[in-house]
Parts: C-alpha cells; sequence; structure tokens
C-alpha cells in the first residue's frame, strides 16, 4: 500500500511539538512523499495556537522544494453540537480540517453514546474532512454509527500510526476493528503518523499492516494517491 502524503503533523506551534513547517517538509522529502499536511492543534488544547496562527498559514508555500504543502488544523471536538475551537471563516481558508476528541478541550469523556453524537455532528461539517484517532480508547465510540455516516459525509476516518505505540495506549484492538468495518463498508480512510517531532513524518508502517489485514482496499486510502487526495480535498493541482 503506498502512502504519499503524511495528513497528520504538528510543529512547535502546536506547543508540545518540536520542528518547524520546514523541518517536517524536509524530511517528508528525504522519506519519499509527495505531500505533507500541518495539521497543528486547536486552540482549545492547552498551551495551543492562537486562532491567528491559523490565519497565518495563509503565508505557507504551496510547495517546499517537490513537497506540496497542505494548511491544516486538528480541531477539537467542543460539545454534542460538533462545533469546532476555529472559527468557520478560518476554517474554510484551510486545505485539510481533521477534528477529534482530546482531553481538556471543553468536551471531556461523556460515555459511548454521547461521544459518538458529537463526532457524528463534527462530520456533518462540510468542512470536516476526517476524524483524527477515532480509536483512542479514553473517547469510546460507536464504530458501526461512526463507519455509517463516515460513508454518508465522505469523512474520512483516521488510522493513527503513533496510536499503536507512543500515544493513546490500547487502541490497537480499536483500531483493528475499526478497520474491518472501514473494509466492509467502503468508508474512506486517512493514514497520518501524527508526528510530534521531524523524525516521525512518514512513520506509517503499523497503521498499514492493520488497514492491510482488515482487506481495506487501496482505493479507500484517500492518500493513497496524489491525484485521489487533490480530489477529495476539492483542490487543484
Amino acid at each position: 500500500m503506498d502512502i504519499i502524503a503524511d495528513m497528520h503533523t504538528h510543529t512547535v506551534a502546536s506547543g508540545h511539538a518540536y520542528s518547524t513547517v520546514n523541518e517536517l517538509a524536509q524530511e517528508a522529502a528525504r522519506k519519499g512523499l509527495q505531500a505533507i499536511a500541518i495539521t497543528d492543534h486547536g486552540p482549545a488544547l492547552p498551551g495551543g495556537p492562537h486562532i491567528y496562527h491559523f490565519g497565518a498559514m495563509r503565508f505557507f508555500p504551496r510547495h517546499i522544494g517537490a513537497v506540496r504543502v497542505f494548511a491544516g488544523i486538528e480541531a477539537n471536538i467542543l460539545d454534542l453540537q460538533g462545533s469546532l475551537d476555529l472559527p468557520a471563516p478560518y476554517l474554510a481558508n484551510l486545505d485539510f480540517v481533521m477534528a477529534g476528541l482530546h482531553e481538556g478541550c471543553g468536551f471531556d469523556e461523556q460515555g459511548i453514546v454521547r461521544n459518538t453524537e458529537a463526532v457524528i455532528a463534527a462530520m456533518a461539517n462540510p468542512r470536516v474532512k476526517a476524524i483524527s484517532h477515532p480509536g483512542n480508547p479514553q473517547f469510546p465510540l460507536d464504530y458501526e454509527a461512526l463507519v455509517q455516516n463516515a460513508l454518508s459525509t465522505g469523512t474520512a476516518l483516521e488510522i493513527n500510526n503513533a496510536s499503536f505505540s507512543i500515544s493513546r495506549r490500547g487502541s490497537k484492538p480499536n483500531c483493528e476493528r475499526l478497520a474491518l468495518l472501514i473494509a466492509r463498508s467502503g468508508a474512506p480512510v486517512v493514514i497520518g503518523s501524527d508526528a510530534h517531532i521531524a523524525q516521525g513524518v512518514g512513520v506509517f508502517d503499523e497503521a498499514v499492516k492493520v488497514l492491510l489485514s482488515a482487506g481495506v482496499r487501496e482505493e479507500q486510502v484517500i492518500n493513497g494517491s496524489l491525484a485521489r487526495l487533490l480530489g477529495f480535498l476539492g483542490l487543484a493541482e
């Protein structure tokens, strides 16, 4: 399975990451990737960037070297209505919006029914293109309902490589189950490294294994080809 873009990376602006935009892009090039999404945490996360950071992403070049750079965010879901921690005008100017549930961001774990309600509400927002690390056991979700909504809204569900090693321990069984449901349904999926330092860019090995084992087809993976990715995001070459 060929993954041509890392769609989940963090810069120093996230407050707990350690590399710059240029460093992430340079590492992406070194690893043969064609594109990278800069998805710093939304401002509700403790220590996260001010909303102006996301407005200033307009200064990003479209390419750094041969690597296409997408301005993005890993936004925080704040309530049962699926509200995000970045105003709509800012979201509208980003290339890639992923959203997820994080501790300390206004929506603490409320049980599987309400967690699922909040995520599905966020998926109804046409600006939200993906849900980040839905396998997180700290926020249990109804995966059957999640996958059906991913299919109906065209929202990609992330299989997050960091969830198998350094983040969100206990995610693997959830990710394996989610991957099986994705394979059976044909729902879109995205792979991300969740890199918080340049060396983590493009590290997808465990996530790819899970998708292959589940029987996910390559055409379901939005970052499996640049043309597919651009089409999914509604962006021009």
